[in-house]
């Protein structure tokens, strides 16, 4: 797979607070890098599709690279189905209408506020729940919260780690009810050698961009009920089971040809793209060892992770600088690290409003520590390097850092 150039970036000394971009210098880099920059495959090979497609005129409506992409998909991931949509929001909208989910949905505080949303725009009561030691769902915070009005739960795997998927079902098999998995960052990762994509009555991965597989844009239901997959189908495409005959209640999720070759070319590219994001997360590794505040979220080698995700979390008392300090500092110096996944859901408008009071310590914790940093496959080995050595710089210049920020 070629490389894009990296744009460049300016080497300079560090020696005080005054080095830094924060307080007046030149940044490192001229251009930010960001966090999960889309990888881009083959050019040769997506063109050689767009021309098929141009010839065919067969633009949308189930044709026939979304049917191979579905089929390369289900074998990939070894699931019976797999429904390709517009994107994952679509996708579990979709599954909620067609599991007819009513009541209150269990899910945890810590995860991606599209799924609240969606929720609340269906009608639905989002239950924010804590987090685990694993930053996902805690299956006995969930316990606790499950009433006779909980229609569902919808679990995430975040950072591309699967969740607890065992107690959840657990819990959800006694409750007699579905468990659906948001499983945005976890292409490719397994569970007991399993793929992700088999486990509860749904699974949805997004496809956008930012993720490891992509298809610019899209989303990917994946479910081990065949009635449930065909419902979806129909589901996605305005209920329509003919030129003329509508069969139920459905909307326009589907996919394009032109996305469909997007993924169809990624789906090839992304053995290699595995290979060089986990290289990119062993450069993080090596290069943040032994940095006293500073933790890197290193996944078990048998989940088989995408290591799309470089995932820190920040001791302020240890690393000398808030998490928000650290990631104020990076963004000056074209290093865009982020907060993922803040303040919460539960803290979030406009749900906040509806949960005024309600308290989740470990979650609001994790909301102030973690910090994501620019990586996966497309991200460059001498930049990592150099953020490694900005990160290193802050830490140690930290007291010097904290008096500007007093005298500035």
């Amino acid at each position: 797979m070629p490389d894009s150039p990296a744009p460049a970036y300016t080497y300079k000394p560090l020696a005080g607070p005054e080095d830094l971009a924060l307080f007046g210098a030149p940044p490192v880099f001229d251009t930010p890098r960001h966090v999960n920059r889309p990888m881009a495959p083959d050019r040769a090979a997506f063109d050689a599709m767009i021309d098929d497609i141009w010839d065919r005129r067969w633009f949308t409506n189930d044709g026939p690279l979304v049917q191979e992409l579905e089929h390369r998909l289900s074998e990939f991931l070894d699931v019976p189905d797999c429904v390709l949509t517009s994107n994952a929001t679509a996708g579990l909208d979709l599954v909620m209408h067609c599991l007819d989910i009513r009541g209150e949905v269990l899910l945890p505080s810590y995860t991606f506020i599209s799924t609240a949303h969606l929720l609340a725009l269906r009608g639905l009561t989002p239950v924010f729940c804590e987090v685990g030691a694993d930053m996902a769902l805690d299956p006995a915070d969930a316990a606790a919260r499950l009433t006779g009005r909980t229609g569902a739960v919808v679990a995430t795997h975040v950072w591309g780690s699967p969740c607890d998927i065992d107690a959840l079902q657990a819990l959800c098999d006694t409750a007699g009810i579905p468990l659906l998995f948001d499983a945005a960052h976890a292409f490719g990762a397994r569970h007991n050698g399993h793929p992700l994509g088999r486990f509860g009555r749904a699974e949805v991965f997004s496809l956008h961009a930012t993720k490891a597989f992509h298809a610019c844009e899209g989303g990917l239901i994946t479910t081990c009920d065949a009635a449930l997959a065909d419902q979806l189908r129909l589901a996605r495409n305005f209920g329509f089971s003919g030129s003329d005959r509508v069969e139920c209640l459905g909307v326009n999720a589907k996919m394009s040809e032109l996305h469909a070759a997007m993924g169809l070319a990624n789906l090839d590219a992304f053995p290699a793209t595995r290979q060089a994001a986990r290289a990119v997360h062993a450069a993080y590794r090596d290069g943040l060892a032994g940095l006293a505040g500073l933790r890197l979220k290193c996944p078990p080698e048998a989940e088989d992770n995408n290591h799309h995700y470089v995932v820190t979390e920040v001791d302020a008392r240890a690393f000398g600088l808030t998490r928000d300090r650290l990631v104020a500092l990076l963004t000056a110096e074209g290093i865009w690290a982020r907060r993922y996944f803040y303040p919460g859901g539960h803290r979030s408008p406009p749900h906040a409003a509806a949960n005024p009071e309600l308290s989740l310590p470990r979650t609001e914790a994790l909301c102030d520590r973690v910090m994501l940093l620019p990586g996966g496959g497309a991200a460059d080995l001498a930049d990592v390097a150099e953020i490694c050595r900005v990160i290193r710089f802050i830490a140690g210049a930290a007291g010097a850092i904290r008096e500007a920020d007093k005298t500035g």
